[in-house]
């Protein structure tokens, strides 16, 4: 699944004309923007992408709307139609491409919206997990996140009052959207190492000291990520290079950067989880 970095780089792919990695097939393909483009129709070859409103509704409602600006809340891609808004959940295997319309139709197609200029925005997902809202507002769908890891109001000590409300193993915790918004399993396994604490910590055992280091390494990863345009580790996610740069993510055996120890993993919460057993010691933060 995309995180924060890989959304990130999507976002700013959309924003802006640039060779874009990330498109079906692989290798670079020059990609407009689409700010600034008028939406003539919209095809659904998948009704169920469409989560809010009905299939009928959204094709009507989205004819002649013209996008704005391009962003992101947590893993949200999000379309300003002004009034409307369009938020995009590329969920395990959603991606996005800017094309001719004139491109033919791929299989795993479940969405396009054509352009008054001939290109179109087509959201393309293989396993069918992927959803699209058009709504009036925004927050209706992301108004339950939690606050994204680089909102300037996240400071140490409100992030170690928010993991003292929890009782819960910090692996987990940092996965809930709810909690905070964009982190999913490769950033939190790499953040954790960076801040040396083992994921099956519960929350509320961490020290003020700690909160703020793992604030601070969560940031340099994502940062990190998206400085290299994200992680690309499946069939369809190309172009990132911060796979190259894993500390624990998917090294299980491997040694350790610092101390040479096997890097270990787990299941947690029916999720991978990497881990160093030296640099990250259990019960350390007790």
């Amino acid at each position: 699944m995309p995180e924060l970095p890989e959304v990130e780089t999507i976002v700013t792919a959309l924003k802006h004309p640039i060779e874009w990695p990330f498109l079906i097939g692989g290798g670079l393909t020059a990609q407009p923007g689409v700010i600034g483009r008028r939406i003539s129709r919209t095809s659904i070859y998948w009704n169920r992408t469409v989560a809010v409103p009905s299939v009928e509704g959204f094709t009507a409602q989205i004819r002649g709307l013209t996008v704005q600006d391009v962003s992101r809340r947590g893993k949200f891609v999000i379309l300003d139609l002004a009034p409307m808004t369009l938020l995009i959940h590329l969920r395990m295997s959603g991606d996005l491409r800017v094309e001719e319309n004139s491109n033919p139709v791929l299989p795993h197609d479940r969405l396009s919206l054509e352009f008054e200029d001939k290109t179109r925005l087509v959201f393309n997902d293989t396993r069918k997990f992927g959803r699209v809202w058009l709504v009036d507002d925004a927050a209706s769908v992301t108004g339950k996140l939690g606050p994204d890891p680089f909102d300037p109001d996240l400071i140490p000590d409100v992030f170690y009052s928010r993991l003292h409300m929890k009782r819960t193993r910090i692996k987990p915790l940092l996965l809930d959207q709810n909690f905070i918004a964009g982190i999913g399993n490769i950033y939190s396994d790499e953040a954790l190492f960076r801040a040396k604490i083992h994921p099956l910590t519960p929350s509320n055992a961490l020290t003020p000291e700690q909160a703020g280091l793992l604030l601070q390494a969560i940031r340099e990863v994502l940062a990190e990520g998206i400085a290299r345009n994200g992680a690309s580790i499946d069939w369809v996610y190309r172009g990132g290079s911060f796979q190259n740069h894993f500390k624990v993510y998917q090294r299980t055996g491997k040694p350790c950067e610092i101390c040479g120890t096997p890097i270990e993993r787990t299941l947690l919460g029916q999720r991978s989880t990497h881990y160093c057993p030296n640099c990250q010691l259990l019960g350390a933060c007790a």
